[in-house]
């Protein structure tokens, strides 16, 4: 059996914390009231003027709203019909309905 590497089932499990962070966490809980909280809190108090509010509320949405992220969109032109196509197909689909009313 050869020594080192990766062995199944070794280290901390995916999406569990460390013991710093989780310690951290815990501290914040005991509190009663976390940064996010008080952020929220100072955002909802219409006492605050008003360009308070939106920074806090700019620094408070990447803990409440996940980042929109780009996507690219791959369009297959081949299946796409000419207006010409499209005008045939459309007529084809009113004569199957027994539409009788013609195109413009």
């Amino acid at each position: 059996m050869a020594k080192g590497g990766p062995r199944p089932g070794a280290g901390r499990k995916p999406g569990r914390p460390n013991a710093t962070t989780a310690a951290q966490r815990a501290a914040v809980l005991a509190s009663g009231l976390s940064p996010l909280d008080y952020l929220l809190g100072v955002m909802r108090d219409i006492s605050n003027p008003d360009a308070l509010r939106i920074e806090v509320a700019k620094a408070a949405a990447p803990y409440c709203h996940p980042r929109l992220a780009i996507t690219q969109l791959d369009i297959d032109d081949s299946r796409l019909l000419s207006p010409e196509e499209r005008r045939a197909r459309i007529e084809e689909l009113v004569g199957q309905l027994g539409l009788t009313e013609t195109l413009n």
